[in-house]
């Protein structure tokens, strides 16, 4: 089936992994289950074992000044938080309490070693550790990072990808019936850019290894969110069993999916422009086509590339699109914010630019396309959180549902206090309204769910097929 350009991706139902991928269902669940739960128990008593004193003096003084340190250092997250903008989702009050604890456990440890029985000293010595892998595992939770203690293993040991391969295994496979596609770890010249990047990926699906040469396939730029590594497609969304699928089903035809690293390191939040935090925008416009083109014989074609983001990313997306139609025509925005965001607009300024409000202009989309004027076949697709008091509300705007990303089986909580960020909630609506002045075909879906890895599967996972037609490749015919 042939999706017509511009014509949004119907519903699809939600992906999640398969055994042997480190699936949302393979392996200890570190989102829900016994592990959470044993860890939070745990991370309590042992506190209240560092706590269970009978000296006067240490309920008089030393008690009430770890409780003092708890509520600081809670306090100190949740403000450093705030005023850093580093969450889309507020984040659960479980975890300032889990910080608190872990703040107060830091106290037990300090004021009350030589205090107490050998018992009460290694509680207060375990209490600590314990409590600060509890607020981890709450953390993560949150975000949906690591869906399986398998995942966080991996990642941590820098286990490989999938299917993962090396570039001169390449040649040996060119002709053959691969079955599934390969991911290939690359490291990019940095020519253009002179931007410090990690190890990036690059997928090749079955079609690329049929015939003597490479075909011209397309190719899609995925970019991660604002804290991130560049397999956290892969290993956090677990995006992998649904290509593979879908290649499957169509062929072995699928776009060249290129994991891209946006950040450098795993905290350094660029928002995809070029800056004091470094040039990630000169990376991913000159190094990355510039080597997907000449090491694997991609398409040249702008008509032939796409960027697809979560959250940090899916802003990226937006920017790559409307400020070089000259190298790619098509995004999806997952999530992303109304443009580069590092806080207020004023620290945004600040952090992203060193101060330059003339260089915030140039990388802001609005202003972006209002200079730019109508564009050429530019097409896009936003796939928003859908707020809360808008459920039961009028949808009228809306394209029609998209499937609800599953947070009680695999997926994080995302914020549970009902409010969302102000950064991300109409985004959407406003960056597609300004696209349509200027002749781009946007269409915006809403998902209710948390801002979580698993909410960011789910939206690629149902855009899959919609994207690979936009590319020119053909689609397979839905099932009777």
């Amino acid at each position: 089936m042939e999706v017509p350009p511009g014509v949004a991706p119907p519903p699809v139902p939600q992906v999640k992994g398969q055994a042997g991928y480190g699936g949302f269902h393979h392996g200890i669940s570190m989102l829900h289950g016994w592990l959470p739960q044993v860890l939070e128990f745990a991370a309590v008593l042992l506190l209240v074992l560092a706590f269970l004193r009978f000296r006067r003096r240490w309920w008089l003084l030393w008690a009430p000044l770890c409780v003092a340190l708890g509520v600081g250092v809670a306090w100190g997250a949740w403000t450093f938080t705030n005023d850093e903008g580093l969450a889309s989702d507020p984040a659960p009050a479980l975890l300032w309490v889990c910080i608190g604890m872990s703040g107060a456990a830091l106290g037990a440890v300090v004021l009350g070693w030589r205090s107490g029985p050998w018992w009460q000293q290694a509680a207060a010595v375990l209490a600590l550790p314990v409590a600060l892998v509890n607020t981890a595992v709450v953390l993560n939770q949150w975000v949906g990072y690591y869906p399986t203690a398998q995942a966080a293993w991996n990642a941590l040991t820098a286990e490989p990808l999938p299917h993962q391969t090396s570039l001169d295994s390449l040649a040996g496979l060119r002709n053959t019936n691969v079955g599934t596609g390969r991911i290939v770890p690359v490291d990019i010249p940095e020519s253009a850019s002179h931007f410090k990047h990690r190890t990036e990926y690059v997928y090749l699906p079955p079609a690329w290894f049929a015939g003597d040469q490479p075909p011209a396939l397309p190719v899609v730029m995925m970019i991660g969110g604002e804290f991130n590594t560049p397999s956290d497609w892969v290993r956090s969304g677990q995006i992998m069993p649904a290509v593979d699928d879908f290649a499957k089903a169509n062929s072995g035809q699928a776009p060249i999916l290129v994991y891209v690293d946006s950040g450098g390191s795993f905290n350094n939040d660029t928002e995809c422009v070029n800056g004091p935090r470094g040039d990630a925008a000169d990376h991913l416009t000159g190094d990355v086509p510039a080597y997907v083109e000449s090491a694997f014989g991609a398409s040249k074609d702008p008509a032939k590339w796409a960027a697809v983001g979560w959250s940090m990313g899916g802003t990226c997306a937006v920017d790559l699109a409307v400020m070089h139609p000259e190298l790619l025509h098509t995004f999806v925005d997952i999530a992303g914010d109304q443009g580069p965001s590092s806080g207020t607009k004023e620290q945004s300024v600040r952090r992203l630019f060193g101060g330059d409000a003339a260089a915030w202009a140039r990388f802001d989309p609005m202003t972006v396309m209002a200079a730019h004027g109508p564009y050429t076949d530019a097409v896009g697709l936003f796939d928003d959180l859908k707020p809360p008091q808008r459920q039961g509300g009028d949808n009228s705007r809306f394209r029609g549902p998209r499937p609800a990303a599953d947070t009680r089986d695999g997926g994080g909580f995302g914020g549970q206090d009902n409010v969302f960020d102000t950064g991300e909630v109409g985004a959407a609506d406003t960056l597609c309204r300004e696209g349509r002045a200027v002749a781009i075909d946007c269409t915006v879906y809403t998902t209710e769910g948390g801002h979580t890895w698993q909410f960011a599967a789910a939206a690629f996972t149902a855009s899959l097929p919609w994207l690979t037609g936009r590319l020119g490749l053909p689609t397979p015919s839905p099932s009777p």
